[in-house]
């Protein structure tokens, strides 16, 4: 369990990213941290792993106060992937995956060995195991990431906006792989995303974020649409507009779900 009290982020030009922020994160599960540009959502994220420490307040993880604790060896135990996936280009995609473990004072070779589990796992084939990043596609880069991400085993999985630089339709493949990870591996997962859609998808919880880090609402996909906090969610979820209100069009024999601008978002299946 990941838990901030308080937590207050002021950089030195003055700027105050986050401010009196409180949030219970619970394991296993998948949190979703959505909003706007300058939302404070990045700097959260990069709190968990003292790539940032707070100005005040604490983070804790399973009762334990962040701030007491080495920052590198933190990291090394929290999987972190990042958006355009952050791979070492000089390093072969097989060497990417088993840095931490490496660092960590895992054997090189046993450490390749458990990269090569991992390509599996997130569906890669391990003919690239051998090829550097820039041989691979943009989402087979973030796979790799992704894969790199649990290399170390860890049980908490930091995600900052990581699909964002793919195309729309490896974007939506990478969601169902993460969704797949999630169901087989159990991680205490915590998501970045500007994309409300996209946290709906993937997110048990979800946190919408307003600037300052001020929590607008927080709860289920399901809770929020049905009874969104107030006219800013309303209009960040788009309620207010009628995106989210759904009605059944029949279309040539079949059932087309369509909004309330009849613009089409889906088929029924019978």
């Amino acid at each position: 369990m990941i838990e901030f009290r308080s937590v207050t982020k002021q950089f030195p030009d003055g700027t105050v990213a986050v401010e009196g922020f409180d949030l219970v994160i619970p394991p296993r599960k998948t949190t979703v941290l959505v909003g706007s540009s300058g939302c404070g959502k990045t700097t959260l994220l990069r709190m968990i792993n003292r790539m940032i420490d707070p100005t005040s307040g604490s983070i804790l993880i399973d009762g334990e106060d962040t701030g007491g604790l080495a920052p590198v060896k933190l990291r090394r135990r929290i999987g972190y992937v990042m958006q355009n996936s952050g791979l070492l280009p000089h390093r072969k995609v097989v060497d990417n995956v088993a840095t931490v473990p490496v660092l960590n004072g895992v054997p090189k070779k046993e450490a390749r060995a458990h990269a090569l589990e991992l390509l599996d796992t997130v569906g890669l084939d391990r003919s690239l195991a051998d090829k550097y990043p820039r041989q691979l596609s943009g989402g087979q880069q973030q796979r790799v990431g992704v894969a790199r991400g649990l290399a170390a085993d860890p049980n908490i999985l930091l995600m900052d906006e990581p699909f964002g630089a793919v195309d729309p339709i490896v974007r939506a493949e990478l969601q169902q792989e993460t969704i797949r990870l999630q169901e087989g591996l159990g991680k205490t997962v915590v998501f970045v995303t500007h994309d409300i859609d996209e946290a709906f998808l993937l997110g048990h919880q979800v946190v919408i974020l307003q600037k300052g880090g001020h929590i607008a609402q927080v709860g289920t996909p399901a809770e929020i649409l049905a009874r969104p906090a107030d006219d800013f969610v309303a209009t960040f979820i788009g309620a207010d507009k009628g995106k989210r209100v759904l009605r059944i069009q029949n279309v040539d024999g079949r059932d087309v779900v369509v909004d309330e601008n009849g613009t089409p978002t889906g088929v029924l299946q019978s």
